[in-house]
């Protein structure tokens, strides 16, 4: 994490968020597939394979609550998971960037995501994940650049920073910092995470658990 780091009252009430039972609600195809706002509504964006549905798991200490695969751009809904217990949904998009897709697929998932970022009334903020070995590219910009034009809150989540060597991951997390400088929706703070060595996943936590106290 760049910056100050959650307080210990964050990171409690995170351990205590993510402690509880979620569960796969739905797949939406549609923007009238999606459940009623109610409660607060965050959701993981970024390119295909850059680590969302392993982030998920993480996040919520489940192995296969989100489906994973090495195949680009298989997530091709806007993926419903709600605690059992708490008021929060977590909405998992289809992933960006995958030049293979067939062009009608990719302008359909256009089209929902963004019905989606500029039309759901409780989404609190989108964590838009990025690669940290090598920081924002083009269609992460762009959609940054969305996002500020809808006026909806996001942060960048780095992933895969175990992957990178130090020097590297310093360049990418500089990269970044200059990219959402000035933007008007960013969170000035970055999270680096690794799925797999459970970085970051903390102060993650600590930052959701911010909308529930």
């Amino acid at each position: 994490m760049t910056g100050q780091g959650p307080s210990e009252d964050l990171i409690e009430a995170g351990r205590l968020l993510f402690a509880r039972p979620f569960v796969f609600v739905k797949g939406c195809v549609s923007i009238a597939d999606l459940p009623a706002p109610d409660g607060i509504e965050i959701a993981f964006a970024g390119r295909s394979n850059v680590g969302k549905s392993s982030l998920i798991n993480a996040l919520t200490g489940r192995t296969t609550l989100a489906r994973t695969s090495n195949t680009p751009g298989r997530t091709q809904e806007l993926n419903i998971f709600a605690s059992e217990t708490a008021p929060l949904v977590i909405v998992d998009m289809p992933g960006y960037g995958f030049a293979e897709a067939p062009k009608p697929k990719v302008m359909a998932w256009t089209r929902l995501i963004h019905a989606y970022l500029t039309g759901r009334p409780n989404l609190r903020r989108v964590y838009l994940l990025v690669d940290g070995r090598h920081g924002p590219r083009a269609n992460d910009l762009s959609l940054m650049n969305e996002l500020d034009k809808a006026a909806v809150s996001y942060q960048v989540v780095l992933t895969k920073c175990d992957k990178p060597g130090s020097a590297e991951l310093e360049a990418a997390i500089a990269k970044t910092e200059k990219a959402i400088a000035k933007r008007p929706a960013a969170h000035p703070v970055l999270i680096a995470t690794s799925s797999e060595k459970g970085t970051g996943i903390e102060a993650l936590r600590a930052e959701i658990a911010g909308f529930t106290v």
